[in-house]
């Protein structure tokens, strides 16, 4: 669901030395034939692009993720909340009330084509430093001075 977002993620990784493989998940017993293919091929690291199917499944991904011993990256803070190691995604809270004044808007009359389109223009990144650790993961300090939150 994601194909523009892979190809840049693909056309960045050599630039950094790393190799992208995606794997495409259209199911929930994808999951568990993503998680045989991540052993298989002894991928290193994850970056779960926001996803409503693997919301569902975000324990059992933070928790292959840990017992791994992969470091995770999610686009979705209840991934970070469940155990997994940080997000960099969309404030959802903030997109909520933006939504909010769009009915309110369109309830008194607006039509929607009228309003303007916005994009997300808050962003946070929240980390888990009990996961970090068990990991043996060293987060730098410049890391740490970006971030908005830090579960412990």
């Amino acid at each position: 669901s994601h194909p523009q977002q892979l190809r840049d993620l693909q056309a960045a990784a050599p630039t950094l030395g790393m190799a992208i493989h995606g794997l495409e998940i259209r199911q929930a017993s994808d999951i568990d034939k993503a998680f045989g293919t991540i052993a298989k091929e002894r991928i290193e690291a994850l970056l779960l692009l926001g996803d409503v199917l693997l919301s569902i499944h975000q324990r059992k991904i933070a928790e292959f993720a840990l017992n791994k011993r992969l470091p995770a990256m999610y686009t979705i803070r209840a991934f970070v909340d469940a155990g997994g190691l940080i997000t960099y995604g969309t404030h959802f809270p903030d997109m909520w009330r933006r939504a909010a004044t769009y009915v309110d808007k369109i309830l008194k009359g607006a039509k929607p084509a009228d309003l303007p389109i916005e994009q997300a223009s808050r962003f946070e990144l929240i980390l888990n430093l009990k996961t970090a650790k068990a990991l043996g993961l060293t987060i730098p300090p410049a890391v740490l001075l970006r971030v908005d939150q830090a579960i412990e």
